[in-house]
């Protein structure tokens, strides 16, 4: 169970870097600037934990340096760009 927790983590912090150096600064500002808005009291709690959760995932992008949706759209890691195939 332990191995299978860590090969999980293990493959969310490897691959291929993907974001520029001023990409991966704005992603952790954006994240870090919408996690700090969640501490700010809301009506409905949703919200803060939306903005927590999403503020997080997006520093952690920038911190790691990949980001899953730009490899997709740009075809980088070897895969397929996102296209219309019929």
């Amino acid at each position: 169970m332990t191995n299978m927790i860590s090969a999980r983590a293990g493959s969310l912090m490897n691959g291929e870097p993907n974001l520029s150096t001023t990409e991966r600064g704005a992603y952790m500002l954006a994240g870090l600037g919408l996690a700090a808005a969640a501490a700010k009291p809301r009506p409905n709690p949703l919200l803060n934990i939306l903005a927590l959760v999403g503020g997080s995932y997006l520093a952690w992008r920038g911190y790691v340096g990949n980001c899953p949706v730009k490899a997709a759209l740009t075809g980088s890691h070897g895969s397929e760009r996102i296209s219309h195939h019929g």
